[in-house]
């Protein structure tokens, strides 16, 4: 009896790394020291000693049950982006900088090329944030996980000046919401989605074009990765424009996330017709009889990250955000009342 008859593969776990190197490799930054092997990765603080008051911050999360469906499709080259999204995304809307990531994939068979795709998408998501990914780990779970699946997490840290965080105290009645166009469902609210389309849950179903979805198949519209907004909210802070307030609309939607941008004494009001919402929404809620409340409130129903800023500042920072790549529409303002969010 040897660990490998135990379900275990050492061998595999080698030629993992080996074929994930030249991804990681793409990610790295002037900060990070040393390279993959260490017992942990390793990123000098030099430059954030040029703060005033540097504050850290950190992030973990995963992609959810939407590993599910790139298993299905045996497609892993996207939901690394997505692990990535999820934790950059929440240290960008408090006014961070990201700066390492590091992932955690446990499965139940080491298939070192499909581990090698998993960690090609976590690297484009790290080269769309600027974060060095500089450790990992993957975990083979035999007998725990049948052997074509697996689950992935990232943890990300970043670092912000104390003057810079973004906190809402400075929020009032007047300022202008804009919302940064999500690409599709992102990575929240996936057990409903599962439900929905429960029937079309195979590898023929999911590749079966939609032409509700302009033609796309329901598979690629649900893998869609999840947009990365570090470089936008980056974009709008060196153009000068303070932002007063931001959130990363995930699990919960729009009910749950808009209220923990807000300080006390201040509401949000958002137009429901502000924007064009995806086709993928309507027909989630079309076929899954969905009252538009629970839409609103499980999915980021088009809009992935809100941010609020003065009036005077809101044409430039539309500006500033579509030259950064992302799509921004003004979709509604604070007012002064009882904290939490309408939607008109």
């Amino acid at each position: 009896m040897d660990y490998k008859k135990a379900g275990v593969d050492i061998e595999a776990g080698y030629k993992s790394v080996e074929l994930m190197k030249k991804h990681v490799a793409a990610t790295m930054r002037p900060e990070v020291l040393g390279g993959l092997g260490g017992f942990s990765g390793t990123f000098s603080l030099a430059k954030i000693k040029e703060m005033e008051d540097p504050v850290l911050l950190s992030g973990t999360d995963g992609c959810g049950t939407k590993v599910k469906l790139a298993v299905i499709m045996d497609r892993h080259d996207t939901i690394g982006i997505d692990a990535v999204a999820m934790c950059v995304n929440d240290i960008a809307c408090a006014g961070g900088e990201p700066l390492f990531f590091l992932d955690y994939i446990a499965c139940g068979k080491n298939v070192p090329e499909k581990i090698a795709d998993i960690v090609r998408g976590v690297a484009q998501g790290c080269v769309q944030s600027e974060a060095a990914l500089i450790g990992g780990e993957t975990a083979e779970h035999p007998g725990l996980m049948p052997e074509e699946d697996y689950d992935l997490a990232g943890f990300a840290v970043g670092v912000c000046d104390r003057k810079d965080m973004i906190t809402g105290e400075t929020l009032k009645d007047g300022d202008v919401l804009i919302g940064m166009a999500s690409s599709g469902v992102h990575s929240n609210g996936f057990s409903l989605v599962r439900k929905v389309f429960e029937k079309e849950l195979t590898r023929e179903g999911l590749e079966t074009c939609y032409e509700e979805l302009g033609g796309r198949t329901l598979g690629e519209t649900l893998l869609a990765p999840t947009r990365i907004y570090v470089k936008a909210l980056k974009s709008v802070k060196n153009g000068g424009v303070k932002v007063k307030a931001c959130c990363h609309i995930t699990g919960g939607g729009f009910y749950e996330n808009v209220p923990r941008m807000l300080r006390e004494g201040t509401r949000a009001v958002i137009k429901k017709d502000s924007y064009e919402v995806p086709a993928i929404f309507r027909l989630l809620a079309a076929k899954g009889d969905i009252a538009p409340e629970m839409m609103y409130n499980t999915f980021n129903m088009g809009i992935g990250m809100v941010l609020a800023v003065d009036p005077a500042d809101g044409d430039k920072t539309m500006e500033l955000i579509r030259a950064s790549g992302e799509t921004p529409y003004v979709i509604g303002s604070v007012e002064e009342g009882e904290k939490g969010v309408t939607l008109c």
